[in-house]
């Protein structure tokens, strides 16, 4: 690089320095160098202390991150004026400031350069109230931002919360419901059996009775499932049997006896293993019986759902797990599907994983933040009627996954801006503008990837692409660099 100075009147022909008063401009022009740097040449490095600020004068430059392996540019400009480099230097929260990306020379370009001290001490000393209001809105935006951020996560935790609280609910209540009513005809079984073994009954009529009962609880779980026509039509006909043979209130032992795939001949097989006398007592003595093991499967079931809801928590919330880890990013959607299971009742899933996908590097925690946002934006773009399509598959060297929806889709006069912070389509109170912003900075910054929409009515598709190698270290805040007219 080869330093010069430059004019007064050449810095007044920038839009940046344009308004400045003839002193102002000899003060830059006096503190200031001008610099002449080949294509190809970095002008500094993302990471290294920001010590200058710069400004273009001719030639064209770009501006890149570092993600991983990769240099991915964020902006090139030949536009005189750009400047980039040290442009929050007059923050005076304390802390070494540091490039947050780095700059190239793509032609040969040539710069005016400040030293930052500098460049601070003589904007605090012409634009104090400017310093001022500037140093407010950065610090209130990056207030703002957490303070913000930490509540909507805290309302999101909320709505899961509820949600899963909902979920445990039913399977819980079905479970006391079923253990009450056990406990009656459990009571009701011994009084059965009791009134049989003081009849009298042939012991062998009552070993047949036991040997047809043991056959009909093995058999439930065997038992083929019936429609709802069905099931009716077969009750009924067990219905008429029983009142046929003089059992009463014969239609509330057939619904229990068909719920056991049971039919008219397995009552005829009863009627002929025990006399007239014994029938409806052994036929009680059996429904009782199978609605003991019927009522046990229900608790079963209910028990069993709550582990599993349980279960999709922890991996939810990927509670005693290292932070970053080797996850299969299935059963991240899995369990955020069943945390989200209360919304998704009015609409129809559709799955299609690609479960050869190897497993990847990745903060899970956070991935399921993310599956969570933008599961949660395609059901509140279906407005409650739709089809919520996930998928997954290989693209190249990235693990692609899809999260779809037949919505209205996203406007294309703001489809490049649903990524930014505070910024929603959504009525006031109803969004904040930070599950997406949050979404990309997880995706993109923490995890190497990318996140991109494509969108048109009834078709829009959030799309995550994320690295199968071991991802670079947490990358610097984003902060702005370049600014131009």
């Amino acid at each position: 690089m080869t330093a010069a100075r430059v004019a007064p009147g050449a810095l007044r022909e920038l839009f940046l320095f344009e308004a400045l008063q003839p002193e102002q401009l000899d003060w830059l022009a006096a503190h200031g160098t001008t610099r002449a740097v080949g294509a190809g040449t970095d002008v500094f490095a993302e990471g290294q202390p920001a010590t200058e600020f710069f400004v273009l004068l001719s030639g064209t430059i770009a501006l890149s991150r570092r993600v991983q392996r990769d240099d991915v540019e964020l902006t090139r400009t030949d536009g005189r004026g750009a400047y980039a480099g040290a442009t929050v230097a007059w923050l005076r929260d304390g802390g070494e400031q540091h490039y947050n990306s780095s700059l190239h020379a793509i032609t040969d370009v040539d710069l005016f350069f400040l030293p930052a001290p500098e460049f601070v001490a003589v904007m605090q000393r012409w634009f104090p109230m400017a310093m001022h209001l500037l140093e407010g809105l950065y610090v209130g935006i990056r207030n703002s931002n957490n303070l913000v951020g930490a509540r909507e996560r805290l309302i999101a935790l909320g709505s899961l919360s509820a949600g899963l609280t909902h979920e445990l609910n039913n399977p819980a209540a079905a479970a006391v419901r079923a253990t009450a009513t056990l406990r009656e005809r459990l009571a009701g079984m011994r009084r059965k059996l009791a009134m049989l073994a003081a009849g009298d009954i042939d012991p062998e009529a009552l070993m047949r009775l036991t040997d047809l009962q043991e056959t009909a609880i093995t058999g439930i779980p065997a038992a083929a499932p019936l429609t709802t026509m069905q099931t009716s039509e077969r009750e009924d006909e067990v219905g008429d049997w029983l009142a046929g043979h003089g059992v009463r209130d014969g239609w509330d032992l057939a619904p229990i006896y068909v719920a056991s795939g049971l039919d008219v001949a397995w009552a005829e097989g009863v009627a002929a293993a025990v006399t007239e006398r014994f029938l409806e007592g052994a036929l009680r003595w059996l429904a009782y019986t199978l609605e003991t093991e019927l009522l046990i499967g229900e608790i079963e079931d209910a028990a069993t759902r709550i582990s599993t809801l349980v279960d999709a928590a922890k991996q939810y919330s990927q509670m005693d797990r290292a932070e970053h880890q080797w996850v299969d990013v299935h059963d991240g959607l899995d369990s955020t599907l069943v945390m989200l299971g209360r919304k998704l009742a009015s609409v129809r899933l559709v799955k299609d994983y690609d479960r050869t996908l190897p497993k990847i590097p990745a903060y899970a925690a956070e991935l399921n933040q993310v599956w969570t946002n933008l599961i949660d934006n395609a059901l509140d773009a279906m407005a409650g009627a739709g089809t919520l399509t996930v998928r997954t598959t290989a693209d190249g060297e990235r693990l692609l996954v899809e999260v779809g929806d037949t919505g209205p889709g996203v406007p294309e006069e703001v489809r490049g801006r649903v990524f930014e912070p505070f910024f929603t389509t959504k009525p006031v109170g109803q969004g904040t503008g930070l599950g997406l912003g949050i979404s990309f900075r997880i995706v993109v910054n923490r995890h190497g990837g990318d996140l991109r929409v494509d969108s048109r009515p009834g078709d829009t598709r959030f799309q995550v692409r994320l690295p199968l190698r071991e991802p670079a270290p947490e990358a610097q805040p984003d902060l702005p660099s370049v600014a131009r007219r």
